[in-house]
């Protein structure tokens, strides 16, 4: 059996849980035939990436622990900021500083929990979420995804993503969400071509 191994680097608590959750369960439908090992996110702010070589010395950072054939995958939210502005800014900042690796930014369109929007159903019932989860028109429009789930829980208690992201991470419909989520689509290509250097 091939083996592979992901380097992330993402800049919140609940996507440091919930991302390897998350490769391992794409991982195994991607490339069932490769061991895949994902190791453990680097949890650095969105400022310190975005400063003036912010994002290289966290790269070197990811590369040197990760070991010498990993991928390099940095995961962000977009926010207000256009992904297809903002992401290919960053990646060629990786590709000036290690170029050496295969890479990869995803900005997810507009927060992580933009993909559980595009996979609602498939969340009914889990997390104190409501038993008649619908797809919002338009997944990735919310500014505020965590309060779309805050308003649709039925247990009373906030959504709150270092206790809930990794655990829905575990049961979304993976499919659902590429369909509904151009974000969730360039992630899954991107994990593509990091396992078997197929896509993107």
């Amino acid at each position: 059996m091939s083996r592979a191994t992901i380097a992330a680097i993402v800049e919140g608590q609940g996507e440091e849980r919930a991302v390897p959750v998350l490769l391992r369960r794409m991982a195994a439908e991607i490339a069932p035939d490769i061991w895949v090992q994902v190791a453990r996110p680097l949890r650095v702010s969105r400022g310190t990436l975005t400063a003036p070589l912010g994002l290289e010395r966290y790269v070197e950072t990811a590369a040197v622990h990760a070991g010498p054939d990993a991928g390099l995958l940095v995961l962000l939210d977009a926010d207000d900021d256009c992904p297809a502005d903002l992401g290919p800014r960053l990646l060629a900042r990786i590709h000036a500083a290690r170029g050496d690796r295969p890479s990869s930014v995803v900005l997810a369109n507009r927060e992580f929990e933009a993909w559980f929007l595009a996979s609602a159903p498939s969340l009914r019932g889990h997390r104190g979420l409501a038993g008649d989860l619908a797809l919002p028109a338009d997944a990735e429009g919310p500014r505020d995804c965590k309060g779309w789930l805050k308003q649709r829980r039925t247990d009373g208690r906030a959504y709150k993503p270092a206790a809930d992201q990794a655990a829905l991470a575990a049961v979304f419909d993976l499919k659902m969400a590429r369909d509904n989520s151009p974000s969730f689509d360039k992630l899954w290509r991107d994990v593509t071509r990091l396992l078997t250097g197929e896509g993107g």
